[in-house]
Order: structure tokens, then sequence, then C-alpha cells
């Protein structure tokens, strides 16, 4: 065969045409993965590295030589001397890390993530790669959920094979960090500098990633891995995502993420132009995000303590970030962050989880605040935290009101047996809210008994069935209107509760509140519920029902999985586990129809439990049901026990327009009359014979 080596040039010339006029395309279409050296990223994206050396204070002590290289047009040493500046250099020494001994060792999750199969809030799934040999950056996982690609973008798969390199000593962990790495940021060129919500540009993702970049750059400076292309490519991207975070950020508790990250990198790279101004800008937009965001009891205003947690966490790395760069923050900020803290410890299951509440997972909080406790000299959160094993009872407690956030947290003690549990009295909250004022969660006898359903998914498929069950009144212990649950309420307050909606004694607790706003209710429909905590022994939940019209009231009792209920004769719920129980004992002469149901899909989701993202199990629901001609009142011992549970007589005594008196009397004759406001706190009284 007879080769024409005119035509053969011409292809040649212009190609090589192409790649001098776009060297972005061609380079994605060929030798991208091979990139290595420095003289090889200069010549394949010369444009983009004088974008980053232009990035960068030149004057800077160090880069000297890094300056002068490039007034003689001399990229590639220039990009050289930079490298060995940051190699040799003494920036961020606490990110710096000794290297360890190479081995053969290997880890399973991360050979998993090798082959870029993750995990991302649950759900597996393999990222294809597209024909440029790229991976699809926008895949949004077998379930087709926009939060499986944010997610993977923030690149915690990578943060994690980085700590495992340190543990095995195996390079190709570290090697998979600099393909990884060079495949996204190359892939992601050009930076759009526009604020965006896709999966690769969005404030969040962007935060994530550069903490993670920086941790990523300097514990590998003296690897063989990344490779000095990639290093270089990370240094040309870390000034767009400081642009980002700096002039496209958001607000509340996305705004803390977004700062510290700038703050992040005005503090690890101060060789970039501008990171003075990075670091005031962040100093000034925190402190009034804070004072925006943090009531004054210390909770955050979306009022879920997970997302109270994402806020704090990013609020207490902004303070590490200024203490090591010897910035002074406000008095009030560090103040707040102790407060926030003081929240957790203080709402703490005995069991060391949070308080499951609004969009959240049930978080593990133990150990972080046994950490933290010392570094404050708390004793009362190692108190807490250690089921009272370890430091020094709290001078007030055992229980505690937040009136900002408008939650009651009631308990026995802080054993790790205590009886615990959670009255929701506050706002809506001003994000990731649930329709679920004057729900109680209980947990004893290290069991949780009565739980929030959770928050399942907030998009893909596991949001389309159960996302509005997780937000409405339906997965929440509270009451349910002719059919209908809770409006949206007021995102925010002003004030905090008045005195007259708690009272904490030393044998009970008390506090109240009301809903009046119900889906598609005509009329005038209020529900009001007081709870009467009687300290180590039970609770007295007393719902008013305030109507113009008949009604058709139900409540609703959601179990913990994990437990045995039955329905037992006199309308009663309990549960037959063999250590912690619950009853439900209903009071006076109300005719319930009473069900139990557990994993309904139809004719509506009900019974059903989520204690993190995307991970869901059917569970019991005890459902009182009953039709009202007017105005009514209802209720409820619920009464928890070790093992078997407790014969109680409970009757009610007296009632007006102010309170209702109730005495129930226990197995042993012991006796206690409770008064129980419908609304003045004053009023609350215990009597105990």
């Amino acid at each position: 065969m007879k080769i024409n080596i005119r035509s053969l040039w011409s292809v040649i010339i212009i190609f090589h045409g192409f790649y001098l006029l776009f060297p972005n395309q061609a380079m994605a279409q060929t030798g991208w993965k091979d990139l290595d050296t420095v003289e090889e990223i200069v010549e394949a994206y010369p444009d983009r590295m004088r974008e980053m050396l232009d990035a960068f204070n030149l004057d800077y002590p160090g880069l000297e030589g890094v300056k002068h290289a490039y007034t003689d047009d001399s990229v590639a040493k220039a990009c050289h001397l930079l490298l060995d500046y940051y190699k040799n250099g003494n920036t961020a020494q606490h990110l710096r890390r000794e290297q360890p001994k190479q081995t053969n060792k290997t880890d399973a999750l991360s050979d998993t993530i090798l082959t870029n199969v993750f995990v991302i809030q649950n759900v597996r799934g393999e990222v294809p790669y597209g024909e440029d040999g790229h991976r699809d950056w926008y895949y949004k996982g077998p379930n087709n959920d926009r939060e499986w690609a944010w997610l993977s973008n923030r690149h915690r798969q990578i943060t994690h094979v980085l700590s495992v390199y340190f543990k095995t000593g195996n390079p190709k962990y570290a090697e998979y960090i600099d393909l990884f790495l060079r495949d996204f940021i190359i892939k992601s060129m050009p930076y759009p500098g526009v604020k965006s919500n896709t999966s690769v540009w969005r404030g969040l993702e962007v935060a994530a990633r550069s903490k993670g970049w920086s941790r990523i750059f300097y514990s590998l400076q003296n690897s063989d891995y990344p490779s000095p292309a990639t290093r270089l490519l990370m240094l040309s991207s870390l000034p767009d995502h400081a642009h980002y975070s700096r002039n496209f950020h958001n607000d509340t508790n996305w705004l803390t993420m977004e700062i510290s990250a700038l703050a992040t990198l005005a503090t690890n790279f101060p060789e970039y132009k501008g990171t003075d101004e990075w670091l005031a800008y962040s100093i000034e937009t925190m402190t009034e995000s804070m004072r925006g965001q943090v009531y004054p009891d210390g909770t955050q205003t979306e009022l879920t303590t997970h997302y109270h947690k994402v806020a704090m966490n990013n609020f207490y790395l902004f303070y590490t970030i200024c203490s090591r760069a010897n910035v002074d923050l406000p008095d009030y900020f560090t103040k707040q962050i102790e407060d926030m803290w003081s929240y957790l410890a203080m709402v703490m299951r005995p069991d060391g989880h949070a308080l499951l509440n609004n969009d959240g997972d049930l978080d593990y909080n133990r150990d972080r605040i046994i950490n933290v406790a010392k570094e404050y000299g708390r004793d009362d959160w190692t108190y807490i935290a250690t089921n009272g094993k370890e430091g020094i009872k709290p001078e007030n407690g055992p229980s505690n009101i937040f009136p900002w956030a408008g939650q009651l947290i009631s308990r026995s003690g802080y054993d790790a047996d205590a009886q615990w549990s959670f009255f929701d009295i506050g706002p809506w909250g001003s994000g990731h809210q649930h329709n679920d004022k004057l729900h109680i969660s209980i947990s004893a006898y290290g069991r949780d008994l009565l739980v929030d359903a959770g928050r399942f998914a907030y998009t893909g498929d596991v949001a389309k069935k159960f996302r509005g069950y997780a937000k409405g009144s339906q997965g929440h212990n509270v009451v349910l209107i002719d059919g209908s649950g809770q409006e949206a309420g007021p995102k925010l307050t002003e004030k905090p509760l008045a005195e007259s909606n708690y009272k904490i004694t030393e044998d009970f607790d008390f506090a109240w509140s009301d809903f009046d706003s119900f889906i598609d209710v005509k009329g005038d429909a209020t529900h009001s519920r007081s709870l009467f905590y009687v300290r180590d022994n039970f609770w007295i939940v007393v719902d008013k029902v305030t109507t113009d019209r008949p009604r058709k009231i139900e409540t609703l009792w959601h179990w913990h999985p994990d437990c045995a209920v039955s329905l037992e004769k006199g309308q009663k719920s309990m549960t037959g586990n063999d250590r912690g129980n619950l009853q439900i004992i209903p009071v006076g002469k109300t005719k319930w129809d009473l069900k139990l149901v557990k994993g309904q899909e139809t004719p509506e989701i009900q019974g059903w439990y989520s204690r993190e993202y995307n991970n869901y199990v059917p569970n019991d629901v005890s459902v009182y049901a009953t039709d009202i001609e007017s105005t009514s009142t209802f209720v409820w011992v619920l009464a928890p026990s070790e093992k078997a549970p407790k014969s109680m007589k409970v009757k009610v005594l007296s009632q007006d327009n102010n309170a209702i008196k109730i005495r129930v009397k226990d197995q042993d004759k012991k006796t206690w009359v409770a008064t129980v406001p419908f609304s003045d706190s004053s009023k609350a009284i215990l009597e105990t014979k």
C-alpha cells in the first residue's frame, strides 16, 4: 500500500494547529492521563499556568526566584521554583506530615474507591467514564439523586484514601489521588466565575474541596504523588475556589462552610494575591453570620441538631484557623461557639446520640463532647457525656429549657438508664424544617421508645416516596385534624419563650404551646399541648383541641423500629422489650379507634423510620382516632419501665378553663396528683402521697 506523504503531512499540520489553538480540547482527547512533569503541563496548558502565576503575590518572601524567572518569561522554570518553595517552605506546618514507610498493605473500602465505586449517603454507585477518558463528574448515582453528585464532588472519597495511604504506606493510594485530581481539574476547566447550582461548581462542594485539597497538597509534599503536573493544576484551581467562596457564598449554615473555606485558603496559601482581604472579609462575615443564625441560648436557627453541628463545626474551624494565624476574634464569637457546644452536650441522649429532629441523622456525639470538654475545661459536659462517671455534675439540671429554640429536654438524671425526652414548642426553623410543632420523643433504660421519623432523603427515588412524610406531621408524634397536618410556621423568633410557657422544678418539668394552622382545614382549629414530666417516673400529656365545628382527631405515636409493640386492654399501647419499655395510657372516656400501622405505603405513607440519609426501615405507629363535636381535651400517661410495664391507675379529678387535675397511682400505691395547666406555667403543681 502506498502512503501519500503530502496528505500525511497535511493531517499532521492541521492537528498541530488545532493543538496550538485549542490545547484543552486536544489534550482531553489525547494524553491528559500521562501529564506528569512541569514541562508537560506548561506545554499542554500554557495560558492556565500563566494565569496561575499571575494569581500569586510574587513579592511574597521566598518567591523572589519565581518572580525573576516569570519576568524572564521562563514559565516552566518559575513553576519548578514555585513547587520547590512549597516543598521546602514553612507554610501550613500543621498539615505537613512525615511520609509512611512503603508497604503493600491494603484497605478493602479504599480498594473499592480505587475502582471508582463510591458510597455516598449509604448508596453505592460506580462513576462512569466518558469518551474522553474523564469520569462523569455529573453522575447522580443509581437513584438519579443530585445530592449524590454534589457530595461526590466534595472529594471526601480521596481524603479517605489519603488517610489510608498514611496508615498503610501503599503508594497505589497516593497514585489514585494524583490521577483523580488531574482528571477533575482538567475536566472542570474553565472556571465559570458565576454563582452556580451544578454538580461541580456549587458553594458547598467548592468549600469542601478547598479544605480537603489543602490537606492533600501539604501532607504529600515529600511524596512522589501527586505529580508536579497535578500539584500545579491544584495551585491553578484554588484561586478559582477562593473567588467562588468570596463572591458567591450563601447565607445561614452554608455560609459558615463556605467562608471557613475562604479563611482556610487565606491562611494555608498566604502567597496568593488578596489573602489579607479574604481573611478580613471572612472575620466580618462570619461574625455577622453568627449574630444572624445563632440564638442567644446557643442554638442554630435551623433548629436541627444535625445542621447545628455542621454550622458549629465550621464556626469552630474558623476559630481554629484564626487562632493558628494569631488573629483575634471578637469575644462574642468565641463565647457563642462555647454555647453551641454546650447545647449539644445538654441535649445529648443518655446513649451518646444527639437529638433527632427536623432534617438530620441520629448523630453520635459522645466522644466529640468528651474531647472538646477538655479543651474548654467544662467538667459538666464531661459528666453528661460519661453518664456521671467523670467530671462534675452540672449545677443546673438535669432538665434544660432552650427558650429561643423552644426546646425542653427532660431527664431523670445523667446515668445510662436515665429517662429522657424532647418537647418541641419553638418556631418552625430557618431551614430544613419539619411540620412538627408539639412533637415529643422519649428514651429510657438505654433504648429509644418514641421517635421522630427522620429525614429519609432530599432528592431521588427515596425522596419521591418518603420526603413528604418526613417533612409532614404524619411522621411525628403530633395530632392530625380532619386528616391534615400542620402548615409551615414562623421561621424565626424575635424573642424567647415567656416564662409562662415552661417551669422546671426539682420534682417535675412543665411546658406548653399551641398551633392553629392546618393544611386545608376549614374554620378555626387549634391544638394545644401541655407536657408534665414527673421526674424519674412518667410523663403526662394533655392535648386540647379547640374547634368551631365537629372534627376527626388522630393522635400519632411513632415507636422505634426495635420495639416490640402491642395493643392491650384499656386502649393501651405498650412495648414488650426485654429491657426498656413504655406504655401509653389514654385517660378518660374517649372511645378511640386504635390501630397499629407499620410499613404502610397506600393509601398514604405511614410507619417508617430513617435514622440516617437513604437508610429507612418500617416501624410501628399507634394511631388513635376519634370524632369530636366540639372543643375536647385528651389526657395521656406515658409510663416507662425497665422490665414489665407497671400497673397504673389514672383518673381525671377535675377540669376547668385553666387546668386539669390528674391523679396517678402505681402498683406500689404511690400517688401523685398533678395540676396540668393549659397555658400558665405558674399553675403547674405536683403533690405526692
